[in-house]
Protein backbone atom coordinates (compact mmCIF):
# COMPACT_ATOMS: atom_id res chain seq x y z
CA UNK A 1 0.00 0.00 0.00
CA UNK A 2 2.85 2.17 1.05
CA UNK A 3 4.03 1.41 -2.50
CA UNK A 4 0.91 3.03 -4.71
CA UNK A 5 1.15 6.21 -2.74
CA UNK A 6 4.75 6.60 -3.37
CA UNK A 7 4.76 5.70 -6.69
CA UNK A 8 1.82 7.91 -6.98
CA UNK A 9 3.69 10.55 -5.35
CA UNK A 10 6.91 10.84 -8.01
CA UNK A 11 4.07 10.45 -10.85
CA UNK A 12 2.90 14.13 -9.71
CA UNK A 13 6.42 15.49 -9.30
CA UNK A 14 7.17 14.58 -12.83
CA UNK A 15 3.87 16.58 -13.94
CA UNK A 16 2.94 18.81 -11.74
CA UNK A 17 0.89 20.79 -13.98
CA UNK A 18 -1.55 17.88 -14.87
CA UNK A 19 -1.35 16.16 -11.90
CA UNK A 20 -2.37 16.57 -7.84
CA UNK A 21 -2.63 13.82 -5.00
CA UNK A 22 -4.49 15.15 -1.57
CA UNK A 23 -5.99 12.76 0.79
CA UNK A 24 -9.38 12.34 1.16
CA UNK A 25 -9.90 10.06 3.97
CA UNK A 26 -8.10 8.16 6.67
CA UNK A 27 -8.98 4.22 7.39
CA UNK A 28 -9.83 3.08 10.64
CA UNK A 29 -6.22 1.99 11.17
CA UNK A 30 -4.75 5.36 10.62
CA UNK A 31 -4.04 5.27 7.06
CA UNK A 32 -4.58 7.72 4.16
CA UNK A 33 -6.79 7.09 1.79
CA UNK A 34 -5.34 8.68 -1.49
CA UNK A 35 -7.02 10.45 -4.53
CA UNK A 36 -4.36 10.91 -7.43
CA UNK A 37 -6.35 13.52 -10.31
CA UNK A 38 -4.63 14.03 -13.62
CA UNK A 39 -6.37 16.55 -15.52
CA UNK A 40 -8.51 20.39 -15.10
CA UNK A 41 -11.82 19.17 -17.55
CA UNK A 42 -15.01 19.83 -15.82
CA UNK A 43 -16.09 16.89 -16.32
CA UNK A 44 -15.27 14.05 -13.69
CA UNK A 45 -14.47 10.73 -13.78
CA UNK A 46 -13.67 8.96 -10.76
CA UNK A 47 -12.37 5.06 -10.60
CA UNK A 48 -11.97 3.04 -7.38
CA UNK A 49 -9.34 0.74 -6.84
CA UNK A 50 -9.02 -1.78 -3.63
CA UNK A 51 -12.76 -1.87 -2.79
CA UNK A 52 -11.97 -5.66 -1.61
CA UNK A 53 -9.16 -6.47 0.21
CA UNK A 54 -7.64 -9.11 -1.77
CA UNK A 55 -8.46 -7.68 -5.12
CA UNK A 56 -5.06 -6.12 -5.46
CA UNK A 57 -5.36 -5.46 -8.83
CA UNK A 58 -7.05 -2.21 -8.84
CA UNK A 59 -4.22 -0.37 -7.52
CA UNK A 60 -2.25 -0.89 -10.17
CA UNK A 61 -4.26 -0.62 -13.24
CA UNK A 62 -5.25 3.09 -11.37
CA UNK A 63 -1.72 4.00 -11.86
CA UNK A 64 -1.58 2.31 -15.52
CA UNK A 65 -4.69 4.66 -16.55
CA UNK A 66 -3.05 7.78 -14.95
CA UNK A 67 -0.27 6.95 -17.14
CA UNK A 68 -2.03 6.37 -20.43
CA UNK A 69 -4.04 9.45 -19.50
CA UNK A 70 -1.05 11.96 -18.95
CA UNK A 71 -0.64 10.94 -22.53
CA UNK A 72 -3.57 11.06 -24.59
CA UNK A 73 -4.92 14.34 -24.67
CA UNK A 74 -8.23 12.34 -26.17
CA UNK A 75 -8.73 11.18 -22.23
CA UNK A 76 -8.38 15.02 -20.83
CA UNK A 77 -8.60 17.99 -22.80
CA UNK A 78 -10.61 17.22 -25.59
CA UNK A 79 -13.13 15.11 -23.62
CA UNK A 80 -13.05 17.85 -20.99
CA UNK A 81 -12.49 15.38 -18.31
CA UNK A 82 -10.69 15.19 -14.80
CA UNK A 83 -9.37 11.53 -14.01
CA UNK A 84 -10.11 11.21 -10.19
CA UNK A 85 -8.21 7.97 -8.84
CA UNK A 86 -8.90 6.55 -5.35
CA UNK A 87 -5.61 4.19 -4.67
CA UNK A 88 -7.39 1.77 -2.46
CA UNK A 89 -10.52 2.48 -0.42
CA UNK A 90 -9.52 -0.49 1.74
CA UNK A 91 -5.69 -0.54 2.83
CA UNK A 92 -6.24 -1.92 6.42
CA UNK A 93 -7.75 -5.00 4.51
CA UNK A 94 -5.07 -5.01 1.70
CA UNK A 95 -2.15 -5.23 4.09
CA UNK A 96 -3.48 -8.18 5.76
CA UNK A 97 -3.37 -9.97 2.00
CA UNK A 98 0.23 -8.87 1.87
CA UNK A 99 1.73 -12.61 2.55
CA UNK A 100 0.86 -13.83 -0.53
CA UNK A 101 1.10 -10.69 -2.77
CA UNK A 102 5.33 -11.06 -3.70
CA UNK A 103 4.36 -14.44 -4.52
CA UNK A 104 4.98 -17.33 -5.31
CA UNK A 105 1.60 -17.28 -7.34
CA UNK A 106 -0.33 -20.24 -6.81
CA UNK A 107 -3.75 -20.98 -5.39
CA UNK A 108 -2.40 -22.71 -2.04
CA UNK A 109 -0.58 -19.48 -1.60
CA UNK A 110 -3.40 -17.34 -2.06
CA UNK A 111 -5.99 -19.10 -0.21
CA UNK A 112 -3.59 -19.54 2.80
CA UNK A 113 -2.77 -15.85 3.06
CA UNK A 114 -6.16 -14.66 2.37
CA UNK A 115 -8.18 -12.08 4.16
CA UNK A 116 -11.53 -10.04 3.45
CA UNK A 117 -13.34 -8.67 6.10
CA UNK A 118 -16.73 -9.49 7.34
CA UNK A 119 -19.80 -8.03 4.49
CA UNK A 120 -20.37 -5.57 7.13
CA UNK A 121 -17.23 -4.50 7.28
CA UNK A 122 -16.36 -3.78 3.47
CA UNK A 123 -16.54 -0.42 2.62
CA UNK A 124 -18.00 -0.62 -0.94
CA UNK A 125 -21.38 -1.63 0.75
CA UNK A 126 -24.08 0.80 2.58
CA UNK A 127 -25.61 -1.94 4.76
CA UNK A 128 -28.20 1.00 6.07
CA UNK A 129 -28.05 3.11 3.50
CA UNK A 130 -27.71 5.64 6.80
CA UNK A 131 -24.57 7.51 6.75
CA UNK A 132 -24.45 8.40 10.53
CA UNK A 133 -23.38 5.06 10.65
CA UNK A 134 -20.93 4.23 8.09
CA UNK A 135 -17.20 3.30 7.94
CA UNK A 136 -14.62 5.95 7.77
CA UNK A 137 -13.90 4.39 4.39
CA UNK A 138 -17.56 4.64 3.45
CA UNK A 139 -17.39 8.07 3.83
CA UNK A 140 -14.88 8.97 2.49
CA UNK A 141 -16.01 8.04 -0.88
CA UNK A 142 -19.17 9.60 -0.42
CA UNK A 143 -17.91 12.48 0.00
CA UNK A 144 -15.51 12.15 -2.72
CA UNK A 145 -18.74 11.29 -4.84
CA UNK A 146 -21.06 14.17 -3.86
CA UNK A 147 -18.18 16.69 -4.54
CA UNK A 148 -17.04 15.51 -7.92
CA UNK A 149 -20.50 14.27 -9.04
CA UNK A 150 -18.87 12.38 -12.23
CA UNK A 151 -20.41 11.53 -15.01
CA UNK A 152 -18.56 8.00 -14.86
CA UNK A 153 -17.02 5.73 -12.04
CA UNK A 154 -15.33 2.45 -12.31
CA UNK A 155 -15.17 0.07 -9.48
CA UNK A 156 -11.82 -1.88 -9.98
CA UNK A 157 -12.87 -5.60 -8.35
CA UNK A 158 -10.91 -9.09 -9.28
CA UNK A 159 -11.84 -12.65 -9.82
CA UNK A 160 -9.87 -14.86 -7.74
CA UNK A 161 -10.49 -17.87 -9.99
CA UNK A 162 -13.30 -17.18 -13.42
CA UNK A 163 -13.45 -14.63 -15.91
CA UNK A 164 -13.56 -10.92 -16.47
CA UNK A 165 -17.19 -9.41 -16.82
CA UNK A 166 -18.29 -5.96 -16.30
CA UNK A 167 -22.26 -5.04 -13.95
CA UNK A 168 -23.64 -1.40 -14.80
CA UNK A 169 -25.85 0.80 -13.39
CA UNK A 170 -27.13 1.91 -16.31
CA UNK A 171 -26.83 0.12 -20.11
CA UNK A 172 -23.55 1.47 -22.20
CA UNK A 173 -24.55 0.10 -25.99
CA UNK A 174 -21.20 -1.05 -27.72
CA UNK A 175 -19.52 -2.24 -24.43
CA UNK A 176 -19.79 -6.17 -24.45
CA UNK A 177 -18.32 -6.04 -28.37
CA UNK A 178 -15.12 -4.05 -27.05
CA UNK A 179 -14.48 -6.29 -24.08
CA UNK A 180 -14.75 -9.13 -26.14
CA UNK A 181 -11.80 -7.59 -28.18
CA UNK A 182 -9.92 -7.04 -25.23
CA UNK A 183 -10.93 -10.41 -23.54
CA UNK A 184 -9.61 -12.02 -27.03
CA UNK A 185 -6.62 -9.95 -27.51
CA UNK A 186 -4.94 -10.54 -23.63
CA UNK A 187 -6.58 -14.50 -23.80
CA UNK A 188 -8.55 -13.35 -20.42
CA UNK A 189 -12.07 -15.65 -20.67
CA UNK A 190 -14.91 -13.75 -20.41
CA UNK A 191 -17.38 -14.87 -17.61
CA UNK A 192 -21.00 -15.57 -19.34
CA UNK A 193 -22.84 -16.61 -16.14
CA UNK A 194 -21.33 -15.08 -12.83
CA UNK A 195 -22.81 -16.76 -9.50
CA UNK A 196 -22.68 -12.58 -8.47
CA UNK A 197 -25.00 -11.95 -11.67
CA UNK A 198 -27.04 -14.99 -11.20
CA UNK A 199 -30.78 -13.27 -11.52
CA UNK A 200 -29.61 -9.74 -13.22
CA UNK A 201 -30.37 -8.73 -16.55
CA UNK A 202 -28.00 -9.52 -19.56
CA UNK A 203 -26.99 -6.24 -21.25
CA UNK A 204 -24.82 -8.19 -23.49
CA UNK A 205 -22.10 -11.33 -23.09
CA UNK A 206 -20.22 -10.97 -20.21
CA UNK A 207 -21.79 -7.17 -18.98
CA UNK A 208 -24.52 -7.02 -16.36
CA UNK A 209 -27.27 -4.41 -15.34
CA UNK A 210 -27.06 -4.20 -11.45
CA UNK A 211 -30.54 -3.67 -10.04
CA UNK A 212 -31.40 -1.12 -7.79
CA UNK A 213 -31.04 -1.71 -4.05
CA UNK A 214 -33.62 -3.19 -1.87
CA UNK A 215 -33.86 -4.47 1.39
CA UNK A 216 -33.31 -8.49 1.49
CA UNK A 217 -31.21 -11.27 4.14
CA UNK A 218 -27.13 -11.17 3.71
CA UNK A 219 -27.21 -14.10 1.54
CA UNK A 220 -29.75 -12.66 -1.30
CA UNK A 221 -27.41 -9.35 -1.32
CA UNK A 222 -24.68 -11.06 -2.85
CA UNK A 223 -26.75 -11.81 -6.18
CA UNK A 224 -29.75 -9.24 -6.14
CA UNK A 225 -28.03 -6.11 -5.41
CA UNK A 226 -30.36 -6.27 -1.77
CA UNK A 227 -28.22 -3.42 -0.05
CA UNK A 228 -27.76 0.16 -0.73
CA UNK A 229 -24.28 0.25 -2.36
CA UNK A 230 -22.07 3.08 -2.87
CA UNK A 231 -22.30 2.03 -6.86
CA UNK A 232 -25.68 3.69 -6.48
CA UNK A 233 -25.24 6.55 -4.00
CA UNK A 234 -24.29 9.32 -7.04
CA UNK A 235 -26.90 7.47 -9.32
CA UNK A 236 -28.83 10.57 -9.07
CA UNK A 237 -26.37 13.07 -10.07
CA UNK A 238 -26.17 11.03 -13.87
CA UNK A 239 -23.47 8.80 -12.73
CA UNK A 240 -22.97 5.22 -14.71
CA UNK A 241 -20.95 2.95 -12.42
CA UNK A 242 -18.99 0.07 -14.27
CA UNK A 243 -17.97 -2.45 -11.87
CA UNK A 244 -15.17 -4.33 -13.63
CA UNK A 245 -14.04 -7.50 -12.52
CA UNK A 246 -10.75 -8.83 -14.19
CA UNK A 247 -9.46 -12.81 -13.29
CA UNK A 248 -6.52 -13.73 -11.27
CA UNK A 249 -6.79 -17.10 -12.26
CA UNK A 250 -9.06 -17.66 -15.40
CA UNK A 251 -10.95 -20.89 -15.89
CA UNK A 252 -12.19 -21.32 -20.19
CA UNK A 253 -15.23 -23.37 -18.87
CA UNK A 254 -16.82 -19.68 -17.48
CA UNK A 255 -17.32 -18.42 -21.63
CA UNK A 256 -19.14 -21.60 -22.48
CA UNK A 257 -22.60 -20.91 -23.09
CA UNK A 258 -24.03 -24.68 -24.92
CA UNK A 259 -26.92 -26.21 -22.62
CA UNK A 260 -25.69 -28.51 -20.60
CA UNK A 261 -26.47 -32.59 -20.87
CA UNK A 262 -27.44 -33.51 -17.02
CA UNK A 263 -27.57 -30.06 -15.27
CA UNK A 264 -29.67 -31.55 -12.12
CA UNK A 265 -27.09 -33.67 -11.61
CA UNK A 266 -24.46 -30.92 -11.41
CA UNK A 267 -26.55 -29.21 -9.06
CA UNK A 268 -27.30 -32.04 -7.22
CA UNK A 269 -22.96 -32.52 -6.91
CA UNK A 270 -22.21 -29.15 -6.20
CA UNK A 271 -24.98 -28.60 -3.40
CA UNK A 272 -24.02 -31.78 -2.07
CA UNK A 273 -20.33 -30.67 -1.89
CA UNK A 274 -21.18 -27.12 -0.32
CA UNK A 275 -22.91 -28.65 2.27
CA UNK A 276 -20.51 -31.49 3.30
CA UNK A 277 -17.64 -28.88 3.16
CA UNK A 278 -19.99 -26.16 5.46
CA UNK A 279 -20.63 -29.09 8.17
CA UNK A 280 -17.03 -29.98 8.06
CA UNK A 281 -15.69 -26.67 8.40
CA UNK A 282 -18.00 -25.94 11.07
CA UNK A 283 -16.79 -28.68 12.87
CA UNK A 284 -13.24 -27.45 12.89
CA UNK A 285 -14.34 -24.39 13.75
CA UNK A 286 -16.04 -25.45 17.01
CA UNK A 287 -12.50 -27.41 17.92
CA UNK A 288 -10.62 -23.99 17.71
CA UNK A 289 -13.25 -21.95 19.03
CA UNK A 290 -12.35 -22.44 22.93
CA UNK A 291 -8.68 -21.63 22.35
CA UNK A 292 -9.27 -18.17 20.23
CA UNK A 293 -7.98 -15.10 22.17
CA UNK A 294 -10.28 -12.01 22.77
CA UNK A 295 -8.84 -9.53 20.53
CA UNK A 296 -9.82 -7.79 17.44
CA UNK A 297 -7.51 -9.53 15.70
CA UNK A 298 -9.85 -13.15 16.36
CA UNK A 299 -12.67 -10.48 15.61
CA UNK A 300 -12.01 -9.81 12.44
CA UNK A 301 -11.42 -13.03 11.30
CA UNK A 302 -14.10 -14.86 12.83
CA UNK A 303 -16.95 -12.21 11.34
CA UNK A 304 -16.04 -13.57 7.61
CA UNK A 305 -15.99 -16.94 8.80
CA UNK A 306 -19.54 -16.97 10.23
CA UNK A 307 -21.11 -15.02 7.28
CA UNK A 308 -19.40 -17.68 4.93
CA UNK A 309 -20.82 -20.87 7.48
CA UNK A 310 -23.89 -19.04 7.67
CA UNK A 311 -24.52 -18.32 3.58
CA UNK A 312 -23.04 -21.62 2.50
CA UNK A 313 -26.27 -24.16 3.60
CA UNK A 314 -28.74 -20.86 2.06
CA UNK A 315 -26.93 -21.07 -1.42
CA UNK A 316 -26.62 -25.36 -1.59
CA UNK A 317 -30.48 -24.96 -1.33
CA UNK A 318 -30.96 -22.39 -3.45
CA UNK A 319 -28.84 -24.65 -6.56
CA UNK A 320 -30.20 -28.39 -5.34
CA UNK A 321 -33.02 -29.30 -7.47
CA UNK A 322 -34.06 -31.53 -4.82
CA UNK A 323 -34.15 -28.78 -2.22
CA UNK A 324 -36.62 -26.25 -4.21
CA UNK A 325 -38.95 -24.38 -2.27
CA UNK A 326 -42.86 -23.68 -4.04
CA UNK A 327 -42.94 -20.15 -4.44
CA UNK A 328 -38.89 -19.66 -4.18
CA UNK A 329 -37.13 -17.96 -6.40
CA UNK A 330 -36.39 -20.18 -9.93
CA UNK A 331 -32.99 -20.63 -11.25
CA UNK A 332 -32.55 -18.98 -14.51
CA UNK A 333 -31.57 -20.88 -17.87
CA UNK A 334 -28.80 -22.75 -17.21
CA UNK A 335 -25.68 -23.29 -19.79
CA UNK A 336 -22.26 -24.69 -19.28
CA UNK A 337 -20.82 -21.68 -18.37
CA UNK A 338 -23.48 -21.08 -15.27
CA UNK A 339 -23.05 -24.61 -13.89
CA UNK A 340 -19.23 -23.60 -13.83
CA UNK A 341 -19.96 -20.50 -12.32
CA UNK A 342 -21.59 -21.95 -9.66
CA UNK A 343 -18.89 -25.12 -8.82
CA UNK A 344 -16.38 -22.09 -8.69
CA UNK A 345 -18.33 -20.22 -6.34
CA UNK A 346 -19.27 -22.98 -3.98
CA UNK A 347 -15.83 -24.27 -3.83
CA UNK A 348 -14.32 -20.72 -3.03
CA UNK A 349 -16.95 -20.71 -0.06
CA UNK A 350 -14.99 -23.49 1.54
CA UNK A 351 -11.48 -22.07 0.29
CA UNK A 352 -11.76 -19.30 1.77
CA UNK A 353 -13.09 -20.19 4.74
CA UNK A 354 -10.16 -22.65 5.19
CA UNK A 355 -7.98 -19.92 4.81
CA UNK A 356 -9.52 -17.59 7.68
CA UNK A 357 -10.48 -20.48 9.67
CA UNK A 358 -6.26 -21.28 8.87
CA UNK A 359 -5.41 -18.03 10.22
CA UNK A 360 -7.46 -18.49 13.34
CA UNK A 361 -5.81 -21.51 14.61
CA UNK A 362 -2.14 -20.11 14.05
CA UNK A 363 -3.68 -16.56 16.27
CA UNK A 364 -5.27 -19.52 18.92
CA UNK A 365 -1.60 -20.98 19.40
CA UNK A 366 -0.66 -24.73 20.09
CA UNK A 367 -3.86 -26.08 21.92
CA UNK A 368 -5.14 -25.19 18.07
CA UNK A 369 -2.59 -26.57 16.21
CA UNK A 370 -3.71 -29.84 15.81
CA UNK A 371 -6.34 -28.80 13.05
CA UNK A 372 -3.51 -26.95 10.87
CA UNK A 373 -2.89 -30.81 9.19
CA UNK A 374 -6.33 -30.92 7.94
CA UNK A 375 -6.68 -27.80 6.80
CA UNK A 376 -3.81 -28.01 4.54
CA UNK A 377 -4.97 -31.28 3.31
CA UNK A 378 -8.28 -29.42 2.52
CA UNK A 379 -6.98 -26.34 1.37
CA UNK A 380 -4.77 -28.86 -1.09
CA UNK A 381 -7.61 -30.77 -2.32
CA UNK A 382 -10.19 -28.09 -3.62
CA UNK A 383 -6.99 -26.22 -5.21
CA UNK A 384 -6.61 -28.85 -7.08
CA UNK A 385 -9.85 -29.46 -7.84
CA UNK A 386 -9.58 -25.72 -9.16
CA UNK A 387 -6.09 -26.43 -10.90
CA UNK A 388 -7.40 -30.29 -12.76
CA UNK A 389 -11.05 -29.88 -12.80
CA UNK A 390 -11.33 -26.72 -13.93
CA UNK A 391 -8.35 -25.74 -15.69
CA UNK A 392 -7.80 -22.70 -13.63
CA UNK A 393 -4.26 -20.74 -14.94
CA UNK A 394 -3.16 -18.41 -13.53
CA UNK A 395 -3.14 -14.57 -15.65
CA UNK A 396 0.05 -12.92 -15.44
CA UNK A 397 -0.77 -9.89 -13.38
CA UNK A 398 0.81 -7.35 -16.25
CA UNK A 399 -2.18 -9.33 -18.94
CA UNK A 400 -4.71 -8.62 -15.58
CA UNK A 401 -3.98 -4.87 -15.64
CA UNK A 402 -4.04 -3.98 -18.95
CA UNK A 403 -7.54 -6.01 -19.17
CA UNK A 404 -8.76 -4.00 -16.69
CA UNK A 405 -7.61 -0.92 -17.61
CA UNK A 406 -8.48 -1.21 -21.01
CA UNK A 407 -12.40 -1.97 -20.10
CA UNK A 408 -11.94 1.03 -18.02
CA UNK A 409 -11.16 2.83 -20.62
CA UNK A 410 -14.17 1.34 -23.34
CA UNK A 411 -16.84 2.52 -20.42
CA UNK A 412 -15.35 6.03 -20.30
CA UNK A 413 -15.73 6.55 -23.85
CA UNK A 414 -19.09 5.02 -23.89
CA UNK A 415 -20.33 7.24 -20.82
CA UNK A 416 -19.06 10.22 -22.04
CA UNK A 417 -21.24 9.52 -25.18
CA UNK A 418 -24.36 10.14 -22.98
CA UNK A 419 -25.35 12.82 -20.33
CA UNK A 420 -28.13 13.59 -18.18
CA UNK A 421 -30.99 14.68 -19.75
CA UNK A 422 -34.56 16.13 -17.83
CA UNK A 423 -37.96 14.63 -19.80
CA UNK A 424 -40.90 17.47 -19.64
CA UNK A 425 -42.54 16.00 -16.41
CA UNK A 426 -38.75 17.15 -14.85
CA UNK A 427 -37.80 13.23 -14.29
CA UNK A 428 -34.05 12.76 -15.06
CA UNK A 429 -33.25 10.39 -18.14
CA UNK A 430 -30.34 8.89 -19.73
CA UNK A 431 -30.07 9.56 -22.78
CA UNK A 432 -27.72 10.11 -25.43
CA UNK A 433 -26.23 13.47 -26.30
CA UNK A 434 -22.68 12.77 -27.72
CA UNK A 435 -21.16 16.37 -28.74
CA UNK A 436 -23.34 17.82 -25.71
CA UNK A 437 -20.56 18.20 -22.58
CA UNK A 438 -21.58 17.03 -18.82
CA UNK A 439 -22.38 19.76 -16.48
CA UNK A 440 -22.93 19.36 -12.91
CA UNK A 441 -26.24 20.61 -11.16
Amino acid sequence: MDELGARAAALVARHPRAARLRRVGTSRAGAPLLLLSVGHGERQALVVAGPHANEPVGGATALRLAERVLTDRHLTEDADATWNLLLCLDPDGARRNEGWLAGPYTLGHYFRHFFRPGFLEQPEWLPDGARGTVLPETRALLDVQDELRPFFQGSLHGVDVGGGFVELTRDLPGLAPRLAQTAARLGVPRELGPYDTLYWPVLGPAVYRIPPPRPADLAAAITEAAVESTWFHPHDYGTVTAVVEAPMWGVTAVGDASRPADAAGVLRAVSGALRRDTRLLEGILGRIRPYLPDTAETASLLAPVDDHLLVGPGLADSWDPDAYVPGGRPLPPLTNARLTALGISGRRVALRTAGLLRRLAMAAGPRAAGVLPELDRRIDAWCADYRDGYGARWIPVARQVEYQASVVLSAFELAGRHTRVRSRSGEPEWGSQAAVPMHRE
